[in-house]
Parts: structure tokens; sequence; C-alpha cells
């Protein structure tokens, strides 16, 4: 079993309002994720994929099934912009891993499906996403202080 991770002293923090903790974990949550993404979107890349968000959207597009997947439903369920949802979805159509049918009234209307060529795609990336996001997580927090933090986290979902 690997050693926990050495643990820093807690930092002190003495703001004179004590709602700036607010803002404290909006800055923080920003910061870590603008450090670790460029090192695990390398990985991503090197496994086939342009951008993290590809990953979940392949898989929901997969799960979905031969109904496929409402563009609407996808950015909802990702909380992805319309604008850079449709970006990301051109760009995984243009590499043939989804098409999209459906009406042409709007994106938002268009129904996503998974190709021959994406199907399981996310299957053969997720080995590469896990190491990238474990080597940047493991030396940082024990399994414990993950799951806490995951907790935490959750709450914060709309």
């Amino acid at each position: 079993m690997p050693a926990a991770p050495d643990i820093p002293e807690p930092v002190r923090f003495d703001d004179a309002d004590p709602a700036t903790a607010y803002n404290r974990v909006w800055f923080n949550l920003l910061r870590i994720q603008r450090s670790m993404a460029p090192r695990i979107s390398r990985a991503l890349k090197g496994a086939g994929i342009e951008d993290p968000v590809w990953y979940e959207i392949l898989l929901e597009v997969e799960k979905a099934g031969a109904e496929g997947i409402r563009m609407a439903e996808l950015e909802s369920r990702l909380f992805v912009a319309q604008y850079a949802l449709s970006r990301h979805v051109a760009r995984i159509e243009a590499a043939g891993f989804v098409r999209r049918d459906g009406q042409e009234e709007g994106r938002r209307g268009r129904t996503l499906f998974i190709t021959g060529k994406g199907l399981g795609l996310h299957d053969s990336i997720w080995p590469a996403y896990v190491e990238a996001i474990q080597s940047e997580l493991r030396h940082r927090l024990s399994t414990d202080e993950a799951y806490a933090l995951c907790r935490l986290l959750i709450r914060l979902y709309p």
C-alpha cells in the first residue's frame, strides 16, 4: 500500500470578512483546473482525442445507444455551454467519432449518434486518462482525502 502523501501544515486565513472563503474556493478551483488540465490534455491527445471533454461526450453518446442523445440533453448533463459543445461536437464529428441527425432549426434540436469509429473509443482512452488524473493527484491527497473532497465538491453541483 503506498504511503500517504506528506500533509503540509494547514493554511491559515486571516480574512477580515469570513465570506471571503467562498471567493477563495472559486479561485482555487479555477487555478487547480488550469494547472492540471494541460498535462491531462497532453495524455489524452496521445491517446487519440483533442480535449478531455471529448471523452465525456463520447461516453454519453455511446451510453445513449441507438436512440442517440439530443444536443440540449448533452449540454445539461455535462454543464458545457451550447457554443462550446457545438464546437467540440463539430470537431468530434469531423474526426468521424459521432454523427448528427435531426431537425435543422438549430443545433440544440439535433441528435448525436456514435459511429463505428467512435464505438468503444472511450474504453481505449480510459487507461491513459486514469494514469494522467492519478499522477496529478495521488501525491497530493490520500484516498480518504480524495473521497472527502469528492463529497464536498458534489454538494456544489446545481
